[in-house]
């Protein structure tokens, strides 16, 4: 058979029926920023593409293995991108249900003997077909406590992401240096890993574009005095203890709202005047400077 002879496959019919391109759309409006993060999940889309491309001409060996880890700080998209990760990967057919599953370590451990691998196993149960997402995943392993049992739930993990890598993909989450070390005392489940994604924290400016994204999604705004009030608060938080990112962000601006329905509320009933739709989306620059990141509480953590 020659070369003009031979089978071909369409990549761009693949994508189109798959509508692979439309959950990474989707990705971009969601999410402002991490455009390292969002090149990783269009290169894993690529792959995935192309290796059910092979598959079709009879050139794929065994699934490929796509098990994930993500590392960052709090508030930089992670879950998000999970959820989007399971579309895909349901899109393509390399899991039957696309769903996502989120744990943390109290989900999959026990606290007596007997009862972390049947907790453990009905989790990977739900699991089954689609994602496991593991939060905080180094909190598996604490050898400081010889009678902790989260070394028996990794054990349990590390056997299914290797005999259902067809059925599952387990995403572990965390820390950037954490699951470093996490991942050198497991050398088991780092050789399980197939694509590491790390989130960069938001810079002032995609703080205060994910503010007004959020403020917009709820029917709220802000004028050029209450912008630059926002943006000296995210500059003193952004300093400050426990900051995560764009949660962050939405607490503080939970906050401002409930400041504002005090205010208005206060001045509506002074007044008995009616209240206007400019007057009730308007968040001003007086909500946000209450805050006491501006205060004497401005090295508080908890200051929102």
């Amino acid at each position: 058979m020659n070369a003009a002879d031979a089978p071909t496959v369409d990549l761009r019919a693949i994508l189109q029926e798959a509508q692979v391109q439309d959950v990474l759309d989707q990705l971009d409006r969601e999410l402002v920023g991490l455009a390292p993060v969002k090149k990783r999940i269009r290169e894993i889309a690529a792959f995935l593409v192309v290796s059910r491309a092979r598959k079709q001409l009879g050139l794929e060996g065994a699934t490929p293995s796509l098990h994930m880890s993500f590392t960052g700080n709090p508030g930089t998209g992670k879950t998000t991108v999970a959820l989007r990760m399971a579309q895909i990967l349901h899109r393509l057919g390399y899991v039957r249900k696309g769903h996502v599953v989120s744990v943390t370590r109290d989900d999959l451990v026990g606290q007596y003997i007997g009862h972390t691998a049947p907790k453990t196993k009905d989790v990977l149960k739900r699991a089954m077909g689609g994602v496991l997402f593991i939060d905080e995943a180094y909190y598996l392993y604490r050898p400081e406590n010889e009678r902790d049992y989260g070394q028996e739930a990794i054990e349990i993990l590390l056997q299914v992401m290797e005999n259902n890598r067809d059925d599952l993909v387990v995403i572990l989450a965390g820390y950037k240096d954490r699951m470093n070390t996490f991942f050198r005392s497991n050398p088991g489940m780092s050789s399980r890993i197939a694509h590491h994604i790390d989130f960069p924290d938001y810079t002032p400016e995609e703080l205060l574009a994910i503010a007004q994204k959020m403020a917009g999604q709820m029917n709220y705004r802000f004028d050029a005095a209450s912008l630059a009030a926002l943006r000296e608060y995210i500059d003193h938080r952004i300093r400050q203890p426990h900051f995560a990112n764009a949660r962050s962000i939405r607490n503080a601006l939970d906050r401002a709202r409930l400041r504002q329905a005090n205010r208005i509320f206060d001045a509506a009933l002074g007044a008995g005047t009616a209240i206007s739709p400019a007057e009730l989306t308007l968040i001003d620059a007086a909500d946000i400077r209450a805050s006491r990141v501006f205060g004497a509480g401005a090295t508080d953590s908890k200051a929102t």
